[in-house]
C-alpha cells in the first residue's frame, strides 16, 4: 500500500467515525423524546381521564360536574376497581386469573350464608376472605403442576359457580343488611365502598413497591427463570400471586353483597370484562412484570365516567359498553405503539457509513 493510499484510508475512517454535525443535539433530543414517550405510555391514562372529565363537564352540563355525580362515579368505579385489582395482581405475578367471578361469588355466598344463619358479620367476612384465598392457593398449586393457567382458572370458574348454586340452594341469599356499613352507607358524603377500595389499593401499592416480597412477585411475573437463577423460590411467589388475586376477588364479592344486601350464586362475567378493561386501559402488559395499581384505579374511573356521562345525556346504556370496548382496543394499540417507539428510540436500526461499515446510534440512558 502506498503512502497516499494509507492516508486516504485513514481520512475515510476518520470521516466514518467522526460525529456528524448536529449529532449532539439529536442525542439530547432523542433522550427528551424517549422521556416524552415513556410519560405518554405510563401516564397517558391520567391525561386521558382529565380530558374526558373536561369534555363531559360541558357536554353533560350542568349535572355531570357536581359533587353528587362525583360520588356516584366513585361508587360505580369502586366495584370495578376491586375486581381490577384482582386481575392486576394475577397479571403482575405472571398469570391471568379468569376464576375471579367464581371466587367472588363463592366468597359472597359463604359469607352471606353464615350471616343469614345468625352468625356475626365479622365471621361471614373472614369466611368469605378465606374462601377466596383458598381458591387462589388451589389454582396456584395446580399451575405449578404444569397445567395451563387459563385452563385451570376457567375450570375453577365453572366449579365454583356450581358450588355456589349448591350452597345457596339455587336462589339468591337476601336480607344481608349487616354489611351495610361497608356497602350502602356514606361517610362525609363519600360512599363506603370508596374507603374499602382506598384501603385495598393503598395496601397493594405498599406491598408491591415497598416490600421485598412484592418486588420478588413482580420479578416472577417479569422473568421467572432469572428469579430462579438467583436462588429465589419462584414457585412460592407464583402461588402468592394467585392467593392475593383470590383474596381481592372475595373482597369484591363481599362488597357487592354489602351494596345490594344479597348474595347471588351466579358468577358475573360482566364484572370480569370491566376489570380486564380497566387493567388494559392502565397500559399493563398481559405478559406481567410491569404495571401500576394507581393507573388501574384510573382505568376504573374512566369506565365509570363514560357510563355516567352517557346516562346523563339519556343515551342507551349499551352504548357505554360499545364505547368502553372501542376504548379498550385503542388503549391496547396505543400501549403497543408507545412501547415500540420507546424501544426504537433506545436501539434504532444501524446506519451505513461511507466505508461500508454500519454504526448504531444509542442515546444516553435516562437517569
Amino acid at each position: 500500500m502506498t503512502t497516499h493510499d494509507a492516508s486516504a484510508s485513514k481520512q475515510g475512517a476518520a470521516r466514518s467515525t467522526a460525529p456528524r454535525p448536529g449529532a449532539a443535539e439529536r442525542d439530547g433530543g432523542s433522550g427528551s423524546g424517549v422521556r416524552t414517550l415513556v410519560f405518554l405510555r405510563d401516564r397517558g391514562i391520567i391525561v386521558l381521564w382529565i380530558v374526558l372529565v373536561a369534555i363531559f363537564a360541558f357536554w353533560a352540563s350542568p349535572y355531570f360536574f357536581t359533587l353528587a355525580n362525583a360520588a356516584l362515579i366513585a361508587n360505580a368505579a369502586a366495584l370495578t376497581a376491586v375486581f381490577a385489582a384482582a386481575v392486576a395482581v394475577g397479571i403482575l405475578s405472571g398469570a391471568l386469573d379468569l376464576s375471579i367471578p367464581g371466587s367472588a361469588t363463592m366468597g359472597a355466598v359463604v359469607g352471606a350464608t353464615i350471616i343469614h344463619n345468625g352468625g356475626p358479620a365479622w365471621a361471614g367476612i373472614l369466611a368469605g376472605l378465606a374462601v377466596g384465598a383458598a381458591v387462589g392457593a388451589v389454582n396456584g398449586v395446580l399451575v405449578l403442576r404444569g397445567l395451563n393457567p387459563l385452563v385451570v382458572t376457567i375450570a375453577s370458574l365453572t366449579v365454583l359457580g356450581g358450588l355456589a348454586q349448591l350452597v345457596a340452594g339455587g336462589v339468591p341469599i337476601t336480607g344481608i343488611t349487616q354489611l351495610g356499613w361497608m356497602g350502602s352507607t356514606s361517610y362525609f358524603g363519600i360512599p363506603a365502598p370508596v374507603f374499602v377500595v382506598a384501603v385495598v389499593y393503598l395496601a397493594g401499592w405498599l406491598f408491591l413497591t415497598k416490600t421485598r416480597s412484592g418486588g420478588r412477585l413482580l420479578g416472577v411475573g417479569g422473568n421467572i427463570d432469572a428469579v430462579r437463577r438467583v436462588g429465589i423460590n419462584a414457585d412460592r411467589y407464583r402461588v402468592l400471586g394467585f392467593i392475593l388475586s383470590g383474596l381481592c376477588a372475595a373482597i369484591g364479592g363481599l362488597l357487592v353483597t354489602a351494596t345490594t344486601t344479597q348474595a347471588s350464586p351466579n358468577p358475573s362475567v360482566d364484572l370480569l370484562f370491566s376489570a380486564l378493561t380497566a387493567v388494559a386501559l392502565s397500559g399493563m402488559p398481559l405478559t406481567g412484570g410491569r404495571g401500576s395499581l394507581p393507573r388501574v384505579l384510573v382505568g376504573a374511573l374512566i369506565i365509570a365516567t363514560i357510563a355516567s356521562a352517557l346516562i346523563i345525556r339519556g343515551i342507551q346504556p349499551y352504548w357505554s359498553t360499545i364505547a368502553t370496548g372501542v376504548l379498550l382496543v385503542l388503549a391496547l394499540g396505543f400501549e403497543r405503539l408507545m412501547s415500540r417507539a420507546v424501544a426504537n428510540r433506545l436501539a434504532p436500526p444501524p446506519r451505513a457509513t461511507l466505508d461500508g461499515a454500519s454504526t448504531t446510534h444509542i442515546p444516553a440512558q435516562e437517569a
